[in-house]
Formats: C-alpha cells, structure tokens, sequence
C-alpha cells in the first residue's frame, strides 16, 4: 500500500497577507505588529504610512479625551452622478470599508491637558475628498472652537474636492475660508496639519491658512498634480516639487514635523499661541 504523506503548505500560504506591508518607499516588507509600534513609519526609510481617523486623533489626543460631534451628518446624491457607480454605491462602499459617515470627524479633545477643537480628515473614505459634509464639518469645527475660545486643530489627507458633488463641493472652499476669517478675526488659533496627501480644493482653501502650517515628512501637498501644472507653465519643474521639504523651502509648511514628535509639537505651539494653559502632569 502507497505511504500518503500530509499535505503542506507553501510559505507564501501559511503567511497571511495582513501580517505584513510592503514600504511604497523603500520596498522593504514590514511586520504589521512591528510597524504599529513605529506610529505606521518604516524604520528603514521614514516613509510616513497614511493613517486612518481613528488611529490619528488616538496619536494626537490624551486618552478618552474625545468628544466626538455631528457624528451624523451624511452626504446626499443631489446631482444624481453616475460614473462607473452611483454615487450612493460609492457611499455605501466607503461607510462599510472605513466604519465612518463621511470624510472627516470633529469635536473636541485635550493634548497635554489642554483642550481643543479637532477635525481629522481619513484619506481611506472616498480619497478624502471634500463635498458638502466635510465641509459643513469644518465650518462647525471653526464655530465651535469660536463659541469656546479654544484653539483648532485641522489634519488634512485629501484628493481635493469630491467630483460627485460638482459645484457644491467647490463652495466649500468659500464657505470653510469664511469660517476661518471669523476665527482669525476674533483670535482664535488656528493649527494646521498637512500629512500625505494635502491636494486640490482642500489645499487652496482651509489646509494652507493656519496660524501655523505644519506638515509631516515628504507629504505630498499642493493643489493640481505636478503634470497639469507643468503643463500649463510649458516647464520641467524641480525634483521634489510638491513634497514638504520644497514647500518648507519655499515658505508655504512653517515646519516638517516626524509623526513621533507630533503631539508634543502641538503641545507646546498650543503653551505658545495660548499663554496660561496648563502644563504636563509629569508622571
């Protein structure tokens, strides 16, 4: 009678594909378990992984400090776009994929003790793009930190303005620029944050009018795409353009900041932009 040997499988099979990610940057394969214990940074080359919603304002924000507001505000199909889906399966899809209503989530929190008001933007609902509701989210962001005299803080991963909703996503831009004017009139600090990617309306309305503009390494910041662009000036343009570092340069990003050393960098501009804010509890 024939030996029947067990079955085995290859490496490649018993490895699951979650257990790791390739760096975009440097090619390297990162264990998940590792690269959560770096803040999403590869060890090898720094390169600054996306982060959803959730993970930022749990990286940004003293622990169950988080108040979440207008959790419920949901886009509508106003123009009945259709391309290759309808804009409500689009929805649908980016509310199971990523667990939120919509682009962006505010509310209030403290860093260091101290409080603010806070919108993170999650570049895996729809690209982050911006319509009516992140919008709506960043104006009543603004507001609030207006009614409650505390700083605000935008963290901005965005494509630019959301293409479904047409003209209505571009009067954003104008409706989020109104909000900040009133913050700015009534001195309110406003911090912004620019991580990978900053783009299109996002870029040329709220993400680039901070009382401080920070950004974290080689994020990819700016408002059309480096082709169109040189294509409309009819010239090469430089190595690097569009990436932090050319911006710091050139005096748009006031500072690149590493994700490890973000929330203490918040804290200490939030001591400086607000005098008598209360210091760490040291431990």
């Amino acid at each position: 009678m024939p030996v029947k040997f067990p079955g085995f499988r290859s490496r490649r099979e018993a490895v699951p594909d979650k257990l790791w990610t390739r760096c975009p940057s440097c090619s390297e394969q990162l264990f998940n378990k590792a690269l959560e214990k770096t803040l999403h940074v590869c060890p090898s080359c720094g390169h600054h992984f996306r982060l959803s919603s959730a993970l930022r304002l749990g990286l940004l924000l003293d622990p169950g400090s988080f108040e979440e507001r207008d959790p419920g505000l949901a886009a509508q199909d106003m123009l009945g776009f259709v391309d290759q889906k309808t804009y409500p399966d689009r929805l649908a899809a980016a509310q199971l994929a990523t667990g939120m209503r919509d682009a962006a989530v505010w509310g209030f929190g403290r860093i260091e003790e101290q409080r603010v008001a806070i919108l993170v933007m999650d570049f895996g609902f729809m690209g982050g793009s911006m319509g009516a509701v992140v919008g709506e989210k960043v104006a009543r962001a603004a507001e609030g930190a207006l009614a409650s005299r505390v700083p605000l803080i935008i963290v901005s991963a965005s494509g630019g303005a959301r293409m479904q909703e047409g003209t209505i996503a571009l009067m954003q831009l104008a409706k989020t620029m109104a909000a900040l004017e009133r913050l700015r009139a009534a001195h309110v600090p406003y911090v912004s944050v620019m991580s990978d990617p900053t783009t299109g309306g996002v870029f040329a309305s709220f993400a680039a009018m901070g009382d401080v503009n920070l950004a974290e390494p080689n994020a990819l910041i700016g408002f059309a795409g480096a082709r169109v662009g040189a294509g409309t000036i009819g010239q090469e343009l430089p190595p690097g353009f569009q990436r932090a570092e050319f911006l710091l340069r050139h005096g748009f990003v006031d500072r690149i900041v590493a994700r490890v050393d973000l929330r203490r960098e918040l804290a200490l501009l939030l001591r400086y932009l607000v005098p008598g804010q209360p210091e760490p509890a040291r431990g």
